[in-house]
């Protein structure tokens, strides 16, 4: 009966008239239904929120990412589609899953998101299809978590169903790889599901690396994000030190960047942002208990990079005492950069928005300038900031700030003119030294 079913699916990616359906249309899930549909699969994007059915319905992106002509384009060509309404999952051959994975406040996997599309899968599952998740996660998951519950439609897997796991490589911002650009780990359960994710895969993208097992290839994305969270806090505490001894981290770092071998350029910053560098290791925190293991690293990482936004906010304090004898509480702060990377208007994470926290909650005035954010999105972590628009660059030299903090180096930012107004600024990104302007009150943190 596998060897039936498989045979059926892979004919069908071949031939390119497999339905392929994508649950999630977010930063992840938009970009691989697009590009699912430009290589010639016909693809329905499934999401609980009707905003975004409304501006998709409107030919509209609202990823960086997506071009809103290339959704135009597919949806008039019969390639795109996209829908609210799950039943449908039954006609689909392919099911691919990329909703949230977030951490609870204890810092636990909360794997909500993805047993709820599980269960919605399960009652519209149909025989032969592939369903992959793409969600970062810790290694089991696929295994231990999607199996059961998609066997509750009473077709096993690996015969009847197939299931897989294909880390998501999405970079916001990076113009040089794509989704279809970026290569591809995937892995299949069992020697069928990975025969159909080879097949799969290698339509949407151009390069696909195969691995033994789910779990192997869920650890591999944890892998990753844990290497960049823990040389990130490596160059964080590096700055503190360096700072304290009168020695410039980014002339550092530049200088040992230099040796053609054995070392790669990390640079430090106000804390972590983004969905991933932030959280994914503690999912591995987490499943490491289980084996009675610690993960000291990941945990010291952690510990170091959410306690930079503290040591900014500290020496925006110094600055102000020293340039103007102003404690935060009786001044007006402009945060330059709400969003968590440069020339996105990702927010998810964003060590901005705590450093925002920090000084409201020090009695400071805060705003912000971001050309890609013109107001704060829903956040569950910071209810009483969502709202809050940002200053626009006209306003700026009227506004009466009594120092500049850039939190984010988006290159659309007028720096010539922030540096022009003769306010201290604390550059935590080296944005106003990297452009060659003038460094005269300048504070790099």
């Amino acid at each position: 009966m596998a060897e039936s079913h498989l045979g059926e699916l892979l004919a069908r990616l071949e031939n390119r008239s497999a339905r392929i359906g994508v649950i999630g249309l977010g930063y992840v899930g938009l970009p691989l239904a697009v590009t699912c549909a430009d290589r010639g699969l016909a693809t329905t994007g499934f999401d609980i929120d009707p905003g975004k059915m409304a501006q998709l319905d409107a030919h509209q992106s609202y990823i960086e990412a997506v071009n809103s002509a290339d959704i135009a384009r597919l949806h008039d060509a019969g390639k795109l589609g996209w829908t609210t309404d799950f039943a449908a999952l039954s006609d689909m051959d392919v099911i691919v899953i990329c909703v949230p994975t977030p951490l609870s406040k204890t810092r636990d996997p909360d794997l909500g998101y993805v047993v709820r599309t599980c269960e919605s899968i399960a009652a519209h599952l149909s025989a032969g299809t592939l369903v992959v998740l793409e969600s970062t996660t810790y290694p089991g998951t696929t295994v231990e978590v999607m199996k059961p519950i998609l066997e509750t439609s009473g077709l096993k897997a690996g015969e009847e169903i197939f299931l897989g796991f294909s880390p998501e490589r999405e970079d916001p911002g990076n113009a040089t790889y794509r989704t279809a650009t970026i290569p591809k780990i995937v892995a299949g359960d069992g020697e069928a599901a990975g025969q159909a994710m080879t097949a799969f895969y290698q339509i949407a993208v151009d390069r696909v690396v195969p691995v033994s097992t789910t779990q192997t290839a869920e650890a591999v994305k944890i892998t990753e994000n844990i290497f960049r969270a823990v040389n990130i806090a490596l160059v964080n505490e590096l700055k503190v030190i360096y700072d304290a001894m009168g020695i410039d981290i980014w002339e550092v770092i530049d200088g040992a960047a230099t040796k053609p071998f054995g070392f790669m350029p990390f640079y430090p910053g106000p804390g972590l942002g983004g969905h991933c560098i932030p959280i994914d290791p503690f999912y591995l925190t987490w499943k490491a208990r289980e084996y009675e293991l610690s993960t000291k690293f990941i945990e010291l990482a952690g510990e170091i990079n959410s306690n930079m936004p503290l040591y900014v906010v500290n020496r925006l304090r110094e600055t102000l005492d020293r340039a103007s004898g102003k404690g935060l509480s009786r001044s007006r702060i402009l945060i330059v950069g709400i969003a968590y990377k440069k020339n996105v208007s990702d927010m998810r994470e964003s060590p901005s928005v705590r450093l925002m926290e920090l000084l409201v909650e020090a009695g400071a005035e805060v705003d912000y300038l971001d050309p890609h954010v013109p107001a704060i999105p829903p956040m569950r972590d910071y209810p009483d900031l969502v709202g809050r628009q940002a200053i626009a660059p006209e306003e700026v030299a009227a506004a009466g700030f009594d120092a500049i903090l850039i939190s984010t180096d988006h290159d659309a930012v007028d720096y010539a003119a922030l540096v022009a107004l003769g306010l201290p600024i604390v550059d935590t990104r080296n944005a106003i030294q990297k452009r060659g302007l003038p460094m005269d009150r300048v504070v790099k943190s």
